[in-house]
């Protein structure tokens, strides 16, 4: 029997109908599609699922109760309303360290604020599970413990470590490259020095502005009384961690973090017809585009969008390209390019004629890509993309293109080379097989420990006591400066007792050799009293000799 039905068979638990809270803190729509989809993935095993985030549904999902407070909506339409391909062409950080903490505080007070979510804390519901996005998380944890639930995090963006040391899972700074940055795993020592430098303030800052901002909130909306949001986080039951070895970096994860990249990937399904025609109708195949949800077209310079255009009219490929505006918005399209405001990328993307992807690197669109094996070329913008595009070149299939140095030319080469060289699709078929190789889809994994988490309420028992160890006591600081202490200390000591031992040992050997010479004269003595005795033994004999001569006579 398998071990699983095995272990049913002896609790008798069953976790079928649970109800499940899902929410996500995201700005951009991406956030919410790994919870879609392990959404559906429960609602069809008989759970009830509620998911609270900020993008308003354009189709009903069924079995799915989703709750969008206005508030949020409302702020997350305009903060994101940005230019940034513009920024990044100017050589300027798209979104400001600044503009993230505005971010974190404000759309924490919309979300908490909300009617909608205010119905939601004073409804009389109950849950059995909180999924939360470990991306942010902090602000919806209260959540979890307003319903006195156990909850989980999916870790929507990969490179995002915080949520996984939530855990006690290590997370060495050594070769855990900073999400913001265009590092790899196999760093240089200044690579390592400015890798840490960024992990070790990001890390202070976000700390200080979750007990000074978000605290606050959270108590003011959620419950008075609400423990400090460090301790509730560092107590999350499992993480659904949005990456694997072969995508992301090898790491090591304790035993409550499973991965599951590509838990929305599935395979191309046919084109529609009129899609169908316009890629199919190239010998040369086709291009795609796309920048994702976060990174608007429509907003981007003038001067880009023309660079774009021209580098697209000297291909010999047909170009599908994801524009914000839709088809007929841009009037001086080349005949061989294709607008759409909205494609169905891993239809498109496991295509037979597709050539080449071209992207901004965002997570989902690096794992489609590997999934159905196309080369890319990649243009980060923000936030993880840098570290997205530095994995995929290291891995052999993809180049990187800076905005800040790119040209038409630039642009047509980088795009000719993936298509044509064959050492990129390669790369990219080897890492699919990688990735594809494993025991069940990552979808069943998430289900799997999903439902874990619930037959055994919480499944505190895969919790490691490391989670609640500051840096001091995790990497045994203090037992270091004790050993130290207490040698120099020893060290100390000894220099003070030398000249102490050193003279005792003198005067040691001092006695030593008098008692030896005493023993010399009183030897000498013995040896003269000796012989005097037997000289004066010898005289009395002569005597004695003569008396008895004289007498004879």
């Amino acid at each position: 029997m398998h071990w699983a039905a095995a272990a049913l068979t002896l609790w008798g638990v069953s976790v079928a109908g649970s109800r499940v809270l899902m929410a996500t803190m995201g700005g951009t729509k991406s956030h919410t599609i790994p919870f879609m989809e392990l959404a559906k993935g429960l609602i069809a095993r008989g759970h009830n699922v509620t998911f609270l985030h900020a993008f308003p549904p354009e189709t009903e999902t069924p079995g799915l109760e989703e709750l969008t407070p206005l508030k949020l909506v409302f702020y997350v339409r305009n903060y994101t309303n940005w230019d940034l391909l513009g920024a990044r062409m100017e050589g300027r950080e798209p979104v400001p360290l600044s503009d993230i903490m505005r971010y974190g505080y404000y759309s924490c007070e919309a979300m908490m604020s909300d009617p909608e979510t205010q119905r939601l804390l004073h409804s009389g519901r109950s849950f059995d599970l909180a999924i939360l996005d470990g991306a942010y998380p902090e602000c919806i944890v209260g959540l979890a413990h307003y319903f006195r639930v156990p909850f989980m995090f999916i870790n929507t963006v990969a490179f995002y470590m915080t949520s996984v040391a939530y855990t006690g899972s290590p997370s060495p700074y050594s070769v855990t490259p900073f999400m913001a940055r265009g590092f790899t795993d196999d760093m240089g020592f200044l690579q390592r020095v400015s890798n840490s430098l960024f992990h070790s303030l990001i890390s202070v800052m976000h700390t200080i502005f979750v007990k000074l901002a978000i605290q606050g909130i959270t108590r003011r909306y959620v419950d008075p009384a609400l423990p400090p949001i460090i301790d509730i986080v560092q107590n999350v039951s499992f993480v659904l961690q949005n990456g694997h070895a072969t995508l992301t970096y090898p790491r090591p994860y304790l035993p409550n973090v499973a991965e599951v990249a590509c838990i929305h990937c599935k395979p191309a399904r046919p084109l529609p017809p009129d899609l169908e025609d316009f890629v199919s109708g190239g010998d040369a195949g086709f291009v795609y585009v796309s920048m994702g949800s976060s990174v608007l077209t429509v907003k981007m310079p003038e001067v880009l969008r023309l660079l774009f255009l021209r580098a697209f009219a000297q291909l010999p490929y047909r170009v599908l390209w994801k524009w914000e505006g839709g088809e007929g918005s841009i009037p001086d399209l080349p005949p061989n390019v294709r607008l759409g405001r909205w494609l169905p990328q891993q239809d498109i993307l496991g295509h037979r004629k597709i050539r080449a992807f071209v992207t901004h690197g965002g997570l989902l669109s690096m794992f489609e890509t590997v999934y159905h094996g196309v080369p890319v070329v990649t243009m980060p913008v923000f936030c993880d993309h840098d570290a997205n595009a530095a994995k995929a070149e290291l891995d052999g299939y993809a180049l990187r293109l800076e905005l800040q140095d790119l040209t038409a030319e630039r642009l047509r080469w980088a795009i000719e080379k993936v298509a044509t060289n064959p050492k990129y699709r390669q790369s990219v078929n080897r890492r699919s097989m990688l990735l594809r190789d494993q025991e069940e889809h990552p979808l069943q994994r998430a289900i799997y420990w999903t439902e874990y988490v619930l037959r055994h309420e919480g499944a505190y028992h895969l919790q490691s006591p490391s989670r609640r160890l500051g840096i001091v006591q995790y990497y045994l600081l203090d037992v270091v400066f004790f050993c130290l202490l207490t040698g120099y200390v020893a060290i100390k000591v000894f220099l003070r007792l030398k000249g102490l031992v050193f003279r005792f040992m003198l005067r040691l050997m001092s006695n030593t050799q008098t008692a030896t010479e005493e023993d010399d004269e009183l030897a000498e003595m013995k040896r003269k009293v000796k012989g005097a005795v037997n000289g004066v033994s010898s005289h009395l004999k002569l005597l004695e000799g003569q008396a008895k001569t004289i007498k004879v006579h």
